[in-house]
């Protein structure tokens, strides 16, 4: 920021100038200009104060080489030493600003330098906006509960409390006619209003009708009633005949919820968000919480796998223990409703940009969607019910479990049971009031609970098999297991897996319930723009392959045509992601369709596969190819290039489609740049899909004529290494890839060749335009170079019309998803409406009942008369008997206004007894100031005068000051003896503070003066001697004798101008780190008498 160059003593000005104009310029940006603010406004008081600070800081090299020093020194101790607000620290730049010492250096600036200034001060104006949107957050998302961490300025990777200072949040929501509860108050509804409270909902998404987790909701959860909505085939909650809401607006909700927490925690809005979903989640189920964010109104940086998010807190917090030894961690998370394996490779890798970083990488994945807690719970749940009919068994009452109400005290108690059993043998349940006034009590031991869950804990290997079998690793490579979730923490389960691994013991060195939100957390911070971490690397992986269909047209025999069907591999199993690709089909010259759809599943279960819903994902129809032909006749065709995205999210998308010709131009040296341009701009344009662009992209050509083996074949192993090198290359940024090859049956040699040349067009271009020398080192001649130019390639690309039909779940339309997000913003200010009618209510009400007791006490008692104490008693108890009788139905203005007027009434009193309180305090600090201000200026007086740094108005300027403040301060409290206590004091706290602050700038600035004043050279003796020189003084300087000029004896006073040359031709030979107060001060050690000559190599 401040200039630097070799002429040391222009530098320094510049700075200090720049330090004195940035000063002046930025007070409007920073100063309110009111002088005070009000609650809501506290927040951007620190944020203005915190930037004051920064300037400060920025500026403090500039101020202390600024002729105004003793001015400006001031301000700086103060902003250093005292944590002062941002109004005291503006109102001390404007006073110090009055002294006319900074508006003289804005006088004497050059023009040109006002324009850099003025940008530097927009730049400073937007950081102070930008300032409020800096903290990210992430969620966990859960299946019975949340967890929610930010990241802000200072505060690095917290977990957020919500309202009743808890750590994680139940995710439940309560949706009635006029309210909505979230989080804790929402599951305390869940036993009154079992039928509004909306729990395990995430289960729905990204599923249709007929699927069969649909159906198991409907069983666990017989109180909700679901609807069909035959657009999209899937299902909403009915609460009432006004209300229902899909499974994606009730997500939204509880993001919006979510986000709430987190501005509150870090006291500043927020946007950007991580979002965890589990790894098994497919690509409806990720498009649904997109679009639950996107009606929220949060921007998604990321979908994050919640056991890659896990896997990242473990990596981040043991970054010293990764090494280039790859170590293999296996994580066993069983959460409340399904269970996740994942196989993690921790190693260091190096990279491009930042050198050896840790990297961690997925290498298998094994699940269970329905292995969890829910599901003990449920079977405890059954066998509490059980036995409460057992024990009402021949009284005639119905069964228990068509009361929902029951039900749902039945599961909170199965909840609790489990948790207790974890730890203890057996334990008695028991319910007060569990249906018609009758309580429950029963006791359950762990045998019996093991029982009940014996199919499910048979289950607990199934995910580690899965894991292993994906990633082609036995247990010999496992180093350690680790565990994740809630339900791990029943000891059966962790017998079982025990037994499963074939470890020694497991590993619980990492919180089970909050890793996830740690680890998600961090991906913000690392993808947010407003902070900078440590890199590591991360490489997810996918778990469904995605393949490309298409049928052609084939010529098996002369004259008879058949159509055949090719698969070509688009992201295998277990490659890397994010990551491009391009495939390309060469046969079409007509417009024409391809499918994109899932690969091989075979590694899923029947029940999975049904649970997984439509293998079809995408149908894409082309539109223009044909006229893309006709449109460059002359060009041969290279072929129709699909460009597919699977983003950080993994989620896969279709970028474009382009049409792709190619020519041979003969070079001249007129049309030469011309075209070149042409081509160059089209092809950076359209991105060109030459193999440069593909290779840095990660992504594999595909050709369509190449009859390749159907997927799932043996060749399909060989490209997935090759996509896991392709995307290591680009995570690492280390060397390109190698060249794509294409999959299945050889193209023929002359095909293969002109795609090669192709690929190869930039480099062959640059030496036939530059006009370099030819391989034998000989530059031809000027006639001969240009006969001897071969041709070059010229590239022309049209983008073709894409129509997408989605076969998977169709996604909102734009209109209906808009009718949500503002269906949903109006609930949200209906909430917020109605939290500020019950704070005001409550406001009203607190009001009246503290302003009744303060009657009554003896410091409002001797400050006012019996009337205007019974004057504010009845109209306190006016208002309140009205809020008891019409306070229900006020609007929270006309709750306000009764507000409003009773601290109006009151304010008098108040005013009154808050004086008296203040008095002793400030009228004592008052009296020390003026005695340490008086015995100062009587220090400064008896300073001899060849010493003296203050000037006779300075020190009388002070003493007109002190003896003002005395006089005001013996009349006011004279006068304030006389007044009545219930009268309007004259002395007021206020005032004493302004007497206060005028007193102490004007004793600040003094003693800043003589901290910062340099020594006055001492005059020679009248009889021609020169003081002697100290012992330690060299011999040169000793032997060193002034010649004076001609016409000026050695008695004479030396002129101060030359001295000041002097100082300023050493100070140019100093380096620019001296310029600070350090090299002031040795300055002042060195008599002002003694020179001493500076040396080149001391420079």
């Amino acid at each position: 920021m401040y200039v630097k160059g070799s002429n040391i003593k222009a530098s320094r000005e510049v700075n200090s100038r720049l330090a004195s104009l940035l000063l002046t310029r930025m007070l409007p940006l920073l100063s309110n200009g009111s002088g005070s603010e009000s609650s809501a406004d506290v927040r951007t008081s620190k944020v203005r104060a915190h930037w004051i600070l920064l300037l400060m800081k920025i500026l403090q090299p500039g101020l202390q080489t600024a002729p105004q020093k003793p001015a400006l020194c001031p301000l700086l101790i103060t902003t250093s030493q005292t944590a002062c607000s941002c109004e005291t620290l503006v109102s001390s730049l404007v006073r110090e600003q009055n002294r006319g010492t900074v508006e003289a250096m804005v006088r004497r600036q050059r023009p040109r330098r006002l324009a850099c200034l003025a940008l530097m001060a927009v730049l400073l104006a937007d950081l102070l906006a930008l300032s409020d949107t800096l903290a990210v957050m992430s969620v966990d998302l859960g299946s019975e509960s949340m967890k929610v961490a930010i990241v802000k300025p200072g505060v690095p990777m917290e977990i957020v409390l919500n309202k009743e200072s808890r750590r994680k949040t139940p995710v439940t929501v309560t949706l009635k006619e006029n309210e909505r509860f979230f989080g804790d108050s929402a599951a305390s509804m869940a036993i009154k209003n079992p039928k509004a409270t909306l729990r395990y909902f995430q289960h729905l998404l990204g599923k249709q009708e007929n699927n069969p987790h649909v159906a198991l909701y409907r069983a666990r959860f017989p109180e909700h009633e679901l609807g069909f909505d035959p657009q999209r085939q899937t299902v909403y909650f009915q609460i009432s005949p006004q209300l229902q809401f899909s499974p994606e607006e009730v997500l939204s909700m509880l993001l919006n919820y979510s986000r709430s927490l987190a501005e509150d925690f870090a006291e500043q809005p927020i946007k950007d968000a991580v979002i965890t979903v589990p790894a098994f989640f497919n690509q409806a189920e990720r498009r649904a919480v997109l679009q639950a964010a996107r009606m929220a109104g949060l921007k998604v940086l990321q979908l994050i796998n919640d056991n890659t998010a896990t896997a990242l807190s473990y990596g981040v917090f043991r970054r010293k223990d990764i090494n280039t030894t790859a170590q293999n961690i296996m994580f066993y998370d069983m959460g409340s409703g399904s269970t996740v394996c994942t196989i993690v490779t921790y190693q260091t890798v190096k990279t491009k940009d930042a050198g050896l970083q840790p990297q961690l990488q997925i290498r298998g994945v094994g699940f269970d969607r329905t292995l969890g807690g829910l599901e003990m719970e449920l079977r405890l749940r059954e066998h509490l019910a059980g036995l409460f009919n057992e024990q009402r068994k021949g009284q005639g009452t119905k069964d228990v479990r068509e009361n929902p109400r029951a039900m749902a005290k039945l599961l909170r108690e199965a909840n609790r049971l489990k948790t207790v059993l974890s730890a203890n043998a057996d334990h008695m349940a028991q319910i007060e009031g569990l249906m018609d006034d009758v309580d429950f009590k029963a006791k359950v031991t762990r045998a019996e609970f093991e029982e009940l869950c014996a199919d499910l804990f048979e289950r607990v290997p199934r995910p580690v098999q899965q894991a292993l079998q994906s990633a082609q690793m036995n247990l010999d490579e496992i180093e350690q297991v680790i565990l994740v979730g809630g339900a791990t923490r029943v000891p059966k389960v962790q017998e079982v897996l025990l037994k499963a691994v074939g470890k020694e013991e497991l590993g619980k060195n990492i919180n089970a319930d909050e890793a996830a939100a740690m680890g998600a957390v961090y991906q913000a911070a690392a993808l947010s723009k407003a902070f900078k971490v440590k890199p590591f690397v991360v490489r997810d992986a996918v778990i469904y392959p995605i393949l490309v269909e298409f049928t052609r047209e084939v010529e098996e025999e002369p004259g008879v045509r058949s159509l055949k069907h090719n698969k070509r591999v688009l992201f295998s199993r277990m490659g890397p992601y994010p990551q491009r690709k391009v495939i390309t089909f060469n046969r079409y010259s007509h417009d024409f369709n391809f499918h994109i759809n899932y690969g091989d599943l075979g590694f899923l279960g029947p029940e999975d596969l049904r649970v997984f819903g439509s293998q079809n994902l995408t149908t894409v129809k082309l539109k223009g190819v044909g006229e893309s032909f006709k449109k460059y006749p002359d060009y041969e065709s290279k072929g129709i290039k699909a460009h597919f995205n699977l983003d950080e999210s993994g989620v896969l998308s279709l970028d474009r489609v382009e049409s792709v010709f190619e020519t041979l131009v003969e070079d001249s040296p007129e049309e030469e740049s011309t075209l070149t341009k042409l081509g160059n701009t089209i092809s950076s344009l359209f991105g060109g899909g030459s193999t440069p662009d593909t290779k840095e992209n990660g992504t594999d050509t595909v050709q369509e004529e190449e009859e390749g083996p159907a997927e799932g074949s043996k060749d399909e192993p060989g490209e997935q290494a090759e996509l896991k090198e392709e995307a290591e290359a680009r995570a690492e940024d280390t060397s390109p890839p190698p060249p794509s090859e294409p999959k299945g049956d050889a193209a023929p040699e002359g095909e293969k060749a002109t795609e090669k040349d192709s690929g190869e067009k930039p480099e062959a271009q640059k030496p036939s335009e530059k006009g370099e020398v030819g391989s034998e080192g000989v530059p031809p001649a000027p006639e001969e170079g240009k006969k001897q130019k071969p041709a070059r390639k010229q590239k022309m690309v049209e983008e073709i019309g894409v129509e997408l039909v989605v076969l998977d779940l169709p996604d909102l339309p734009e209109d209906e998803l808009a009718h949500s997000a503002q269906k949903l913003q109006d609930l949200t200010l209906r909430d917020l409406e109605k939290q500020e009618r019950e704070k005001a209510a409550n406001s009203l009400e607190a009001f009246i009942f503290e302003t009744q007791d303060k009657l009554y006490q003896s410091e409002y008692q001797e400050v006012s008369t019996e009337e205007q104490r019974e004057d504010i008693s009845g109209r306190l108890s006016a208002t309140s008997t009205w809020l008891e009788d019409e306070g229900f139905g006020a609007t929270t203005v006309m709750l306000k206004e009764k507000l409003a007027e009773l601290k109006k009434l009151c304010q008098g009193l108040f005013f009154r007894v808050e004086e008296r309180k203040k008095w002793p305090e400030r009228l004592s600090a008052l009296d020390n100031l003026l005695n340490h201000s008086s015995m100062f200026l009587k220090g400064a007086r008896l300073i001899p005068e060849m010493d003296q740094i203050f000037t006779e108005v300075e020190m009388t300027t002070l003493e007109k000051v002190i003896n003002e403040t005395w006089a005001w301060k013996n009349a006011t409290v004279a006068e304030q003896a006389k007044l009545p206590a219930t009268e309007k004091p004259v002395l007021l706290s206020k005032d004493i503070e302004a007497k206060m602050m005028a007193l102490d700038r004007e004793v600040q600035y003094l003693l800043n003066k003589a901290k910062f004043a340099k020594p006055r050279p001492r005059p020679k003796d009248k009889n021609g001697t020169r003081a002697e020189p100290p012992l330690n003084a060299s011999t040169s300087d000793q032997g060193e004798k002034v010649i004076p000029p001609p016409g000026q004896t050695e008695d004479a006073k030396p002129v101060s101008e030359p001295e000041k040359e002097t100082r300023s031709e050493s100070a140019d030979s100093e380096p620019l780190e001296l310029g600070g107060p350090g090299a002031e001060s040795e300055q002042k050690e060195q008599p002002t008498g003694q020179k001493r000559t500076l040396k080149n190599d001391e420079l």
